[in-house]
């Protein structure tokens, strides 16, 4: 099995700093050799599921088709207060720090069971949990990379409900992606992005990555092909609009159009993987906003959490 793209993971520094297909392409190589937990939490009949960021959309992914609450940061406390048939908690958090231990030591206050899925053994939130059963907490395996990249954390995650085949995926990618004559994309400041309605759950993931890596600099929107029939394209805007999955035949001049198709039968993980692999090919076609601001981000943000948070994750 090729493993180019994780050795250039494990070596890069911050002067280097991959791009994000680096570590989409990473991520499906590692877990062509690796075995993925298997999430056993039928002892939950109505938990309440928490994440910040991208880890509350991959949490509603893995959990939309039972009977779940789903909670961030901002409102998770609401929910324990308000609905009493939660009979359980599940954080999920790629390194189990930050808001993670914050709402681990929340949920505890009221009595609820806790299970941690997350990518980090011996986190701060690991030392929260009960340690008797063997649903109280799951590690997916991660590559190295740069913070809140978070590609191979939560795309473990994802296929470890789905099931795909993550060399199906690469080979896709090489085959039909790769081969595909891109647009400049350097002469687009705004970008819409258009998914299929059964991959509603991504949009979330698309639009924290646009603004990790581009903040207000770059514009976007994420919205599903049938969402776009309402009033999201009033007034016209030169911008890119990309569909996924299915032709875009109705929004924006032909011209400004790029069509992306996934595999047959495709699920969450390989929509992760194609999502987040032509945002890669945005970031290389624009100056590297996040790779100049990302040292001194973490700086700050080490201050605001009271913890280290490094550039690069290990």
């Amino acid at each position: 099995m090729e493993e180019k793209n994780i050795e250039l993971l494990k070596s890069f520094n911050i002067e280097n700093l991959p791009s994000l297909d680096v570590a989409v392409l990473g991520a499906l190589e590692l877990f062509q050799g690796k075995e993925l937990p298997k999430l056993e939490l039928g002892v939950y009949k109505h938990p309440l599921v928490v994440g910040s960021g991208n880890a509350e959309a991959t949490g509603r992914i893995i959990f939309e088709n039972i009977d779940a609450v789903f909670a961030s940061e901002s409102n998770y406390e609401e929910k324990l207060k308000d609905i009493p048939s939660i009979d359980g908690v599940i954080i999920i958090s790629a390194s189990g720090e930050k808001h993670a231990l914050i709402v681990a030591k929340c949920v505890k206050e009221y009595n609820k069971h806790i299970t941690l899925i997350t990518n980090t053994p011996y986190s701060s939130t690991h030392d929260e949990l009960d340690h008797e059963h063997s649903y109280d907490e799951y590690i997916f395996p991660k590559n190295r990379e740069p913070y809140t990249y978070n590609t191979s954390t939560y795309m473990g995650m994802i296929l470890g409900k789905t099931h795909e085949d993550p060399l199906s995926i690469q080979n896709f990618i090489k085959e039909n992606i790769d081969t595909q004559v891109m647009p400049d994309f350097s002469k687009y400041d705004k970008y819409f992005l258009i998914v299929p309605p059964k991959f509603s759950g991504i949009i979330r993931m698309l639009e924290v990555k646009f603004i990790e890596l581009f903040g207000r600099r770059i514009a976007r929107d994420v919205e599903t092909s049938e969402y776009m029939k309402h009033a999201v394209t009033v007034v016209p805007s030169d911008e890119l609009f990309i569909s996924f999955g299915d032709e875009n035949k109705n929004w924006g001049g032909v011209g400004n159009r790029l069509y992306i198709p996934l595999p047959t039968n495709a699920d969450y993980g390989a929509m992760m993987a194609i999502g987040y692999y032509v945002v890669a090919q945005i970031q290389k076609s624009h100056k590297q906003y996040f790779k100049e601001n990302i040292a001194e981000y973490v700086e700050e943000v080490s201050k605001i959490f009271g913890q280290e948070i490094k550039a690069i994750v290990d």
